[in-house]
């Protein structure tokens, strides 16, 4: 009997825990924030002050400045962020697909030079991502100039959202 009470009791515990972690998860959580620290008349005010380990993790660089080697100019730091990449070739024919991906991001290269290129292997698709955009209006930017520069290939890119490097120096604002 005290068997089944103790199960009872961490069943109900796991299902308050589980209802409370789906509650925080929801969309309405940085509106949750705002509303908390406005002032009603004649209701009070209540501040809620955020931890700075809890503001990094939202919406923040995903990671520390990390260094990338690039040559004769040293090193540059960047932010590892939650960003937008156009995808501009994925293909799953085991034969052609990297060859593909490798002979479009050459063609994109010799167009765009400061847009960084990545060709991809995530089985059983090759892929080619282009660019580093903190915002999706930029990459939009991108893209419709990229397709008027390779119709041939312009209705198969497309924006996805991917890890992108900003570079420390465009001081990231962490909005999106």
């Amino acid at each position: 009997m005290n068997h089944h009470l103790s199960y009872t009791i961490l069943l109900l515990l796991l299902i308050g825990f589980t209802g409370s972690a789906y509650a925080q998860s929801s969309p309405q959580k940085k509106e949750i924030l705002r509303e908390l620290n406005s002032a009603v008349s004649g209701k009070g005010h209540i501040s809620v002050y955020e931890d700075e380990s809890i503001t990094h993790v939202l919406g923040r660089p995903m990671t520390p400045p990390r260094t990338v080697y690039t040559g004769n100019d040293g090193a540059t730091q960047y932010y590892r962020i939650r960003g937008y990449k156009i995808q501009a070739f994925s293909g799953n024919d085991q034969r052609t697909s990297k060859n593909e991906a490798q002979h479009k991001q050459q063609l994109i290269n010799n167009a765009y030079p400061d847009l960084e290129t990545v060709v991809l292997f995530e089985s059983p698709f090759w892929r080619l991502r282009v660019g580093n955009f903190e915002n999706r209006s930029d990459a939009e930017e991108v893209l419709k100039e990229m397709v008027k520069s390779f119709p041939s290939f312009g209705k198969e890119m497309y924006i996805v959202v991917d890890e992108v490097k900003i570079p420390v120096s465009q001081n990231y604002s962490g909005e999106h």
